[in-house]
C-alpha cells in the first residue's frame, strides 16, 4: 500500500501556478475581443432597423400622397412615430436597450420642406426627396445615445446629418 502512495503523481504548485497564469493571458485576450463582437453585433442590429425604416417608408409614400414629396427638389420627413401609428412598422426595439427618439412634427407626423431644408424637431426621420420622376431616401435614427448618422453629435435637424440609403453600413453609427 505505500508503495502505491509513492508511485502517484499529482500536480506541483508551479504546474498549477503555470496553468493560472495561462488562463489568465487567455481571458486578457478574449474579454476584449468578445466586448467588440457584441458592440459590432448592436452597429448590425442599428443598421438594421434603419434598413427597416426606410423600406417602411417606401410603402408609405407609395400608399399616401400627402407623405409623397410634390415636385423634384422637393423633401418630405417622415417620422418615425407616423410609420408606428400608420401600421407601416412595428414599434422598432434599440439595440442598446433605450428607445428610438419619436416626435411628432408637422401636420400628420411628416413635414414637408425644401431641399436644403431639414425638420423643425430632432428626433428620427426618415428623409425622402424627389427626383425627378423618383425618390431618394436617407435616414435619421436617435437613441439618446447613438444611432444612424451622418456625424458624431448630430441632432437630426441638418440635411448632412442623413445617411443616404446606399450608404447604409456600421461605420454610420455613431454616438
Amino acid at each position: 500500500m505505500i508503495r502505491r502512495l509513492k508511485n502517484q503523481k499529482g500536480l506541483t504548485l508551479i504546474e498549477l501556478l503555470a496553468v493560472v497564469v495561462i488562463f489568465g493571458i487567455i481571458a486578457l485576450i478574449a474579454i476584449p475581443a468578445i466586448g467588440g463582437l457584441i458592440d459590432n453585433t448592436k452597429k448590425d442590429a442599428h443598421v438594421a432597423n434603419a434598413i427597416q425604416m426606410i423600406d417602411s417608408a417606401k410603402l408609405a409614400v407609395i400608399a399616401h400622397r400627402e407623405v409623397r414629396p410634390p415636385s423634384s427638389g422637393d423633401v418630405v420627413y417622415i417620422s418615425l412615430q407616423w410609420l408606428i401609428d400608420e401600421g407601416y412598422l412595428d414599434e422598432v426595439r434599440d439595440p442598446d436597450g433605450g428607445a428610438y427618439t419619436t416626435q411628432t412634427v408637422g401636420a400628420g407626423n411628416f413635414e414637408l420642406t425644401g431641399g436644403s431644408g431639414a425638420p423643425s424637431t430632432a428626433g428620427t426621420y426618415i428623409r425622402v426627396e424627389a427626383i425627378n420622376k423618383s425618390h431618394s431616401f436617407s435616414i435619421f435614427t436617435d437613441n439618446g445615445t447613438r444611432g444612424v448618422r451622418g456625424a458624431d453629435g448630430d441632432n437630426g435637424t441638418s440635411v448632412s446629418h442623413y445617411v443616404a440609403e446606399h450608404n447604409l453600413k456600421r461605420s454610420n453609427v455613431r454616438n
